[in-house]
């Protein structure tokens, strides 16, 4: 078992085992590599585990350093899962090694792995964080009907809104409604460059959906599909969407599309324990499953408490909110590409 570091010409195979790896995730793909470096400026860290030549393991590190919000190495950053996935223990165990030698080679505060599942090791654990995975039918109709009667209710005011769904080529439109939407939480927008990375290296893999009320963008929001799953990401909604029950009607459609498309299982993402996010995705009839972010401490004595629900950001985040959008967009992607 040999641990090696990810060059370029290892994509072809990288992507291969990822795509055959039953644990692995859309944020384990290559391509997050490209988007870390490329929209953000990161440097990154690809680990894989060989053994008589075949991959056995991968590991994606994305390594975030800033004066404001500390030296982390995150695996990946910007991205809800990852950590080590693997097809043995051996190979799993050797790269969350490597890792961690890796990460106090770089003297980093600390590491920080996204696992679905626990490790197993006895390293600290945050659990501040859940994830919403469901099995959804071929049939649309039956979705609808599983919905719990109340948001169903909310679906149905949506669809008899007057509102429509259309795929977007560009992110134009969903950038204005994401950064909107991040602002009026209180929360610095992400760069627009992102979003066109992220279309770039995804491709179809990448599908932005638009729903329009009378010729106009009300909400958007950009989809992941891996393999027979996808995954509602960076999304948001106008002032007028509120009203004309938009968001409840997108997520509907994001749904019934994909089950159209073949799609088997809807990943609602993560969402923080207690935030308005979280009772959303319940109201949908899905049930959190806890995230094991796993920390390695190098300089670090306590565990990072990087989130909006600290207190000492609350001064911050009231502040943001009443920030002008075309300033929110200029001043935001400088201190969010170090939220990773």
């Amino acid at each position: 078992m040999e641990i090696k570091t990810f060059v370029d010409k290892d994509k072809s195979r990288w992507d291969s085992f990822v795509d055959s790896c039953a644990e692995a995730t859309f944020f384990h793909k290559s391509g997050w590599r490209d988007v870390i470096q490329t929209a953000f400026g990161h440097p990154s860290h690809y680990l894989y585990a060989e053994e008589n030549g075949a991959i056995q393991g991968v590991m994606p590190l994305g390594h975030v350093k800033s004066l404001l919000f500390g030296n982390s190495l995150i695996s990946s950053p910007f991205a809800v899962y990852g950590g080590a996935v693997a097809n043995t223990e051996q190979a799993r165990e050797a790269l969350e090694r490597r890792a961690c030698e890796l990460a106090h080679e770089l003297q980093v505060d600390h590491l920080e792995m996204r696992n679905l599942r626990p490790s197993g090791s006895s390293r600290p654990v945050k659990d501040l964080y859940v994830t919403f995975r469901k099995t959804i039918d071929p049939d649309p109709e039956k979705n609808l009907a599983a919905i719990p009667r109340k948001q169903r209710a909310m679906v149905r005011k949506g669809i008899g809104s007057n509102l429509s769904s259309v795929i977007d080529t560009t992110v134009d439109r969903l950038y204005d409604t994401y950064a909107e939407s991040v602002r009026n939480l209180g929360t610095p927008v992400f760069s627009k460059k992102l979003f066109q990375t992220l279309k770039a290296v995804f491709g179809d893999d990448c599908e932005i959906l638009s729903i329009e009320y009378q010729g106009r963008v009300v909400s958007s929001v950009m989809n992941f599909y891996f393999r027979d799953e996808v995954l509602p990401y960076y999304g948001g909604g106008t002032a007028e969407a509120r009203d004309l029950y938009a968001n409840d009607f997108m997520y509907w459609e994001v749904m019934r599309r994909a089950c159209e498309r073949g799609v088997r299982v809807f990943d609602y993402g993560r969402s923080k324990q207690g935030t308005g996010s979280y009772r959303f995705k319940t109201h949908w009839g899905f049930e959190p499953t806890p995230l094991y972010y796993e920390y390695e401490l190098v300089k670090a004595k306590d565990i990072p408490d990087l989130n909006p629900l600290n207190p000492k950001y609350q001064l911050f985040i009231a502040a943001w909110k009443r920030l002008p959008l075309p300033l929110s967009k200029l001043i935001g992607p400088f201190l969010s590409r170090n939220l990773g």
